[in-house]
């Protein structure tokens, strides 16, 4: 191409650094090489957090300046082997090419040691997201109460964080603030977030719960819009995919909140609203051989849709929604709710409540027993070419290739959000293998089978996308691709080569999760933490203390339509708070020694004083038996050496008096010695 010029984003390793040319090449995961050229228009910074705070404490290289501003910043920023993230200018005349450097970003202050896995970045982050949320619906509200909620809250907000036209009330976004909410005080244990996360509780049951005629089962409507006189209850979903049908994933996701703020409190009025809705699941939604006595076919896995009117997945009134499955009716249970719901039931709670809890726990060990089986036998496509799973089902779970936008179409971050679940799917069946070993030799190998399985699908997948998920020039994870290309290329795009947040999530957690299941696998290492770079670096939005939904493929904001929108259906205060609350956990407990920071981390918890329960499970996620242990425990802020020395299976046992008081545990990476001998480990 002749006078050819793009703006390009290059991430990799620099290989060689020549002071002379005033130049340096990275290598980028492609194994592509470059040379960039660096000069007077050439500015170099180090990553910053949402803070904002400057953290370049990059020393000055040994021995005299050289007098030339361009190499002694060259000489000081550029180290071989550093990863780094360089935005510049390419050209192309005839056979010549140049690369010029206008903006090098460093990931580290001190060589090889990443910002992001310092012990304060994700409870930073975690923070002023938080506060940013809490200021832009309540102004200076600190003391947050119901009504605030039933006057303030609205799901869509502009990129600002004010109003816009449409002061709807979605009930799985308020839910989804509330699992954001939940997360940051289990991470930091501020009161404020606490408080928000109860009115914000107290709140969706009140406004949004709809218990059946015998109280038996519980469906959550879709939102609540307010008017000029009160407010309208709207019932069926209002989203373009699921238009007047009662889709499942919106019911899953209306109970996540609820399921992070119980292991908060263990408050069994919560409990019981999660408890009847996992009962609509299985009633309505099923289809299971029971399901056949209302005429459905019994093959397994969860329908969709229901239609609101008949309360059936089969009425032809569902349109191209009729007895169909998919990722989300299946995979999303695992990460919304189940996985925290089985860390606070299991091992069962002492006291009163143990024998009333007992069968949601069996139940929820059965459901991720058998979604993790079907995405390991039903997902994944038959024809080992093609590297991405399939996702939607006709009942039967023959692949459904015409549906909608989706056709014959992947999105990478449900491969990778599937990698990031069968790995932790796989450390919990690890430990229910030992938790059966002395006992029942039959049911211990069933489990080990069942982890082995679940972890090599998850390792293939990581493997997968990172060849064909990823940019591997610039790196970030890309949205919509043909699952099988037909432009001779080993990806092809189906809209635009953008990246969206909530891939980046699932990508910075799935491959730190593989890395600390695979006896610390380096590559899954590396992805994550250019992943962890490329979020940091372009996702994060300083000025407003947000994210941005999607970026170009260089990392720039969208920032046109929906896209401008800080709040709306498809964004809430969830995947970003995930993101931060499970980074900083997978990092203390995966990364720490390489990272060379500290392996300790708290998590912090408040359980009700009417909970029936004596004890609390603490366990952070699931983790393979031996990856933490308890360092400390303090009950409003004594340190309870007693309550140590009777912990088990992650299960810190209290007094009378202990409930409805602050508990905080302290944990370490399972591979260091604790100070004194009362450290339990799972």
């Amino acid at each position: 191409m002749k006078n050819f010029s793009q703006s390009l984003t290059l991430m990799g390793y620099v290989k060689s650094v020549d002071l002379n040319e005033k130049s340096f090449v990275i290598r980028c995961r492609s194994s592509d090489e470059i040379k960039i050229s660096v000069g007077p228009a050439t500015y170099y910074t180090v990553l910053k957090n949402l803070d904002g705070l400057d953290r370049d404490r990059v020393p000055d290289p040994s021995g005299p300046a050289t007098g030339d501003g361009d190499t002694d910043q060259l000489r000081k920023y550029i180290k071989t082997d550093l990863l780094i993230v360089v935005e510049g200018i390419y050209q192309e005349f005839d056979d010549k090419t140049s690369f010029e450097a206008r903006n090098v970003h460093l990931l580290h202050s001190d060589e090889g040691a990443y910002l992001f896995e310092e012990t304060h970045w994700w409870l930073s982050q975690i923070s002023r997201m938080s506060d940013e949320w809490l200021e832009d619906l309540f102004d200076s509200t600190r003391s947050y109460k119901l009504d605030d909620f039933a006057k303030l809250y609205r799901t869509n907000l502009n990129i600002l964080g004010g109003q816009t036209d449409d002061q709807i009330q979605e009930c799985a976004t308020l839910s989804r603030l509330i699992y954001g909410l939940s997360s940051a005080y289990l991470l930091t244990g501020a009161e404020r977030y606490f408080l928000a996360a109860k009115a914000g509780v107290e709140y969706q049951r009140q406004s949004f719960r709809s218990l059946s005629h015998d109280g038996k089962y519980c469906f959550w409507a879709f939102g609540r819009r307010q008017l000029k006189n009160g407010s309208k209850l709207i019932i069926p979903s209002e989203n373009d995919d699921d238009r007047d049908t009662i889709p499942l994933y919106e019911q899953i996701y209306a109970i996540a909140g609820l399921a992070q703020y119980y292991r908060i409190t263990q408050d069994w009025e919560v409990l019981e609203d999660i408890r009847r809705t996992i009962t609509t699941f299985n009633d309505f939604y099923l289809d299971d051989e029971k399901a056949k006595a209302k005429g459905f076919p019994g093959h397994g896995g969860y329908f969709s849709h229901l239609d609101f009117a008949t309360m059936r997945p089969d009425t032809p009134k569902l349109g191209r929604n009729r007895l169909r499955k998919n990722w989300n009716s299946v995979g999303d249970h695992i990460p919304a709710y189940l996985t925290n719901l089985v860390l606070a039931l299991d091992p069962l709670p002492k006291g009163p409540a143990r024998d009333n809890v007992a069968k949601l726990r069996d139940t929820c060990r059965d459901m991720l027993d058998m979604t993790s089986k079907i995405i390991l036998e039903r997902l994944p496509d038959p024809d080992e070419r093609v590297p991405y799973v399939n996702e939607r089902f006709h009942a039967d779970f023959t692949p459904d290739h015409e549906w909608g936008w989706q056709q014959n179409r992947a999105i990478v971050g449900h491969n990778l959000k599937i990698a990031w679940n069968l790995t932790r799917c796989a450390n919990y069946f690890y430990y229910l293998e030992r938790e059966n070993s002395m006992t029942r030799e039959d049911v211990a190998k069933y489990y080990h089978q069942r982890a082995e399985s679940s972890l090599n699908l998850a390792r293939r997948l990581g493997n997968s996308m990172a060849e064909v998920g990823l940019d591997q020039i610039r790196g970030g994870v890309f949205d919509a691709v043909e699952r099988e290309p037909s432009n001779g290329m080993p990806i092809q795009f189906t809209w635009g080569n953008t990246k969206d947040f909530w891939q980046q999530e699932q990508g910075v957690l799935a491959y730190l999760i593989l890395h600390g299941a695979t006896e610390g696998d380096q590559n899954f290492l590396q992805l994550s933490r250019e992943l962890a770079g490329f979020w940091n670096l372009f996702f994060l939005d300083h000025d407003n203390r947000g994210v941005f939904f999607r970026v170009t493929e260089n990392g720039l904001p969208v920032v046109q339509g929906a896209y401008a929108q800080k709040g709306s259906h498809s964004v809430a205060g969830y995947h970003s708070f995930e993101l931060n609350y499970l980074a900083h956990l997978y990092m203390r407990a995966y990364v720490s020694n390489a990272a060379g920071t500290d392996d300790n981390f708290c998590l912090y918890f408040r359980p009700s004083a009417k909970s029936g329960q004596h004890s609390i499970n603490v366990l952070p996620d699931f983790m393979k038996p031996g990856t933490v242990q308890i360092a400390s425990v303090r009950v409003n802020g004594i340190e309870r050496p007693d309550l140590l020395s009777a912990v088990e299976n992650f299960q810190v046992p209290l007094n009378e008096s202990d409930m409805g008081c602050d508990v905080i545990v302290e944990f370490t990476a399972g591979d260091k010695k604790v100070l004194g001998s009362s450290a339990r480990t799972n």
